[in-house]
């Protein structure tokens, strides 16, 4: 049987050109947080398998790839105790078991900045894979708000400096969320669920809502009274209009947060990005506690960012309530968007490729060799190759890779 020479679906490969991109992509995004006093950390991409179900992700613990445990372990082992591990799913969950193992060797506030892959078992579609990388920036020990104005105006000004323009903020609180289902009589052990399909808005619209929220057996007044709230929402209203509108209960310390955070971050953006109120925003997680927000691309009709405040999960860890907000940009995203619309162009400054014909002596090769290597110390990229029959089609694909020099080299 022949092996097979296509990855596994949703598994991206990435040429050269994709390459010099993606890193151009990632140093702009390491040299924005470090300004703002980001720091870069590692984690595994392998969890524990109790980590990774603990209820803290949302629909993706359905979409965890699981690793078998080995040896007598795996012989001994059945049904549901086959696996130890995962791959993990986000970021997030193991910045906080990294946090709770280290937090005595690390600054606090700690503000964190993580670039590395995610794997989700996922149905693969355009922009959705199931191998990614994501880019996540947070805080972890700060209690207030500046956490969460400083993690929107960093993205915000990191996606500007990739000429990224037409940014749109959407910012909301779970505590909102809350207040809109209990403002319903809604059961508390279903509103994880309810919000789960709440956010599916803008795919299934307001009447796919209300159809599931009935098939969970809601009671359909109040099922129609929750999506009510949901329609003809001015892009412009403010938190304290809407609540007061839907004449919603709620401590007023929420609805100042909210209205701080958003009017400060406006003023710390460009005046391509606009951060408003979005009682719809839900994001998946199921660990987020307070404000959580979203970017998305106006022009593109497309999010490439989001996160929120997650006070409780670092505390799973260890014996201590630690504050913590963070903010994930998925990569792949943004340099779609980069590529397809040509925002950034690379300049590969003068690189040089000497190719040498077959029959060329070795006392030239050791000299082509020698000036390689000087116009290299030079700070030069320098290509030797041997020079192949189809000279032509090998110049070709020299030039698509940034060479503008292309030497033949011949015996004198």
């Amino acid at each position: 049987m022949s092996l097979i020479k296509t990855p596994v679906k949703g598994m991206p490969e990435k040429l050269p050109n994709d390459m010099a991109l993606r890193e151009h992509v990632i140093r702009k995004i390491k040299d924005t947080y470090k300004k703002f006093g980001f720091m870069l950390i590692e984690t595994p991409i392998v969890e524990h398998i109790e980590n990774l179900t603990s209820k803290q992700g949302g629909e993706n613990e359905k979409l965890i790839f699981k690793i078998l445990k080995r040896g007598e372990k795996l012989e001994n082992s059945t049904g549901d105790d086959l696996c130890d591990c995962g791959l993990r799913y986000d970021l997030t969950l193991p910045l906080s078991r990294f946090y709770a193992n280290n937090k005595d060797n690390l600054p606090v506030p700690f503000k964190s900045l993580q670039i590395g892959e995610s794997f989700r078992a996922d149905r693969p579609q355009k922009g959705r894979f199931r191998q990614f990388t994501q880019c996540d920036i947070d805080v972890l020990g700060d209690e207030t708000y500046l956490a969460e104005i400083e993690l929107i105006s960093a993205t915000a000004n990191m996606l500007e400096e990739l000429n990224i323009i037409g940014i749109k903020v959407r910012v909301n609180d779970r505590a909102i969320l809350r207040a809109l289902a209990q403002n319903c009589n809604f059961p508390e052990e279903q509103w994880d669920t309810i919000f789960i399909i709440l956010d599916k808005l803008d795919k299934i619209g307001i009447d796919g809502v209300k159809s599931q929220l009935l098939e969970l057996g809601l009671d359909a007044d109040a099922t129609t009274k929750y999506c009510k709230m949901f329609e003809n929402i001015s892009q412009n209203v403010d938190c304290k209009t809407y609540l007061e509108q839907n004449n919603i209960q709620i401590d007023g310390s929420v609805v100042e947060k909210l209205s701080n955070i958003i009017a400060s971050a406006q003023k710390l953006v460009g005046k391509d990005c606009k951060i408003v109120f979005d009682p719809t925003l839900v994001r998946g997680m199921s660990y987020y506690t307070g404000p959580i927000f979203e970017i998305e691309l106006e022009s593109y009709n497309l999010s490439v960012a989001g996160g929120g405040r997650y006070d409780e999960m670092v505390g799973k860890f260890c014996s201590q309530k630690v504050c913590a907000c963070g903010f994930s940009i998925g990569l792949e995203r943004i340099l779609s968007v980069i590529s397809e619309n040509n925002l950034i162009k690379l300049d590969n400054g003068n690189a040089t490729a000497f190719l040498i014909s077959k029959d060329v002596c070795i006392e030239k090769v050791q000299q082509i060799f020698e000036k390689a290597n000087e116009m290299r110390k030079q700070g030069q990229t320098v290509l030797v190759s041997p020079r192949k029959n189809n000279a032509k089609f090998q110049k070709e694909m020299l030039q698509k890779a940034g060479y503008s020099t292309i030497v033949d080299v011949y015996n004198d």
